[in-house]
């Protein structure tokens, strides 16, 4: 244990056995105990224990303890040095300068928080408001950005096909890549010719022409390669067309169906 030490003192100390060992000391909240052996060679056994404070290693005998920290340092006025702030009050407008009591004293006349938002500024810039209400609010801006990142990022699906595909296998990945586009996906529609297949290479260039006319107005070209034994196409949805398609079918006006309805 640091900042302990315990010294033995005998005079008979050299006809004591190698085995025998000095009193053992079992340490207490703010006591010691000392059991001395009932066996010792010698009658008279004196030990002597001194104890050190603050210093030491190990167990943090001395080492001060942290505060804890805030919860939240927007609300941790330990920080702010200066004896005045700049004040916006609860409806956003700027008070001004004033001291921290004051500021404080009007917080809690609206009973609402006073917060910290430009603690490095001469003086510090702080505010009154509801501040559970306000990260509500931070928190709920943040998960509606991540929602319209996710929607507006572009997945890429790929869909294979055989030169000599047959017409309900064409079908379905025709089907698919509609679907895909309308969700605001891209879509590769590949071609993979293998050893003598390279002969009907026309056949999949024809094949990659049709897939992309039946798609129509759906989705428009971004990319395509026929050279190489991979014949692909990468297609990118149409937002027009697909906004069309999405936006639910318009009422007719009331005057002109009473109109039409007159008329037969």
């Amino acid at each position: 244990m640091a900042g302990l030490t315990s010294t033995f003192h005998h005079p008979c100390k050299s006809q004591l056995p190698k085995s025998f060992k000095p009193s053992s000391i079992h340490l207490h909240t703010f006591s010691i105990r000392i059991l001395s052996p009932k066996t010792a060679p010698c009658p008279s056994i004196r030990t002597t224990i001194s104890a050190r404070y603050g210093g030491g290693g190990g167990g943090g005998g001395g080492a001060p303890r942290r505060s804890k920290p805030p919860e939240d340092e927007a609300l941790d006025f330990s920080s702010v040095k200066s004896d005045t702030v700049r004040l916006i009050d609860q409806q956003q407008k700027m008070v001004g300068v004033v001291t921290k009591a004051q500021a404080f004293q009007m917080a809690e006349d609206a009973e609402l928080d006073l917060v910290i938002l430009s603690p490095d500024a001469e003086p510090p810039v702080v505010r009154i408001m509801d501040y559970n209400k306000y990260k509500y609010e931070q928190q709920k801006k943040k998960r509606d950005q991540q929602k319209k990142s996710l929607a507006s990022r572009m997945d890429l699906k790929e869909l294979k096909m055989g030169y000599n595909i047959d017409v309900h296998d064409y079908s379905v990945r025709l089907r698919a890549a509609k679907k895909f586009l309308a969700d605001g996906d891209k879509v590769k529609i590949m071609v993979n010719l293998k050893g003598r297949e390279n002969e009907f290479r026309n056949n999949a260039i024809e094949l990659v022409r049709r897939f992309q006319a039946d798609v129509g107005e759906l989705a428009v070209e971004e990319a395509k390669s026929f050279k190489d034994r991979n014949i692909f196409i990468v297609l990118v949805p149409n937002k027009v067309v697909v906004q069309k398609s999405q936006e639910p079918p318009k009422k007719k006006d009331d005057a002109v169906a009473n109109e039409v309805s007159a008329s037969v």
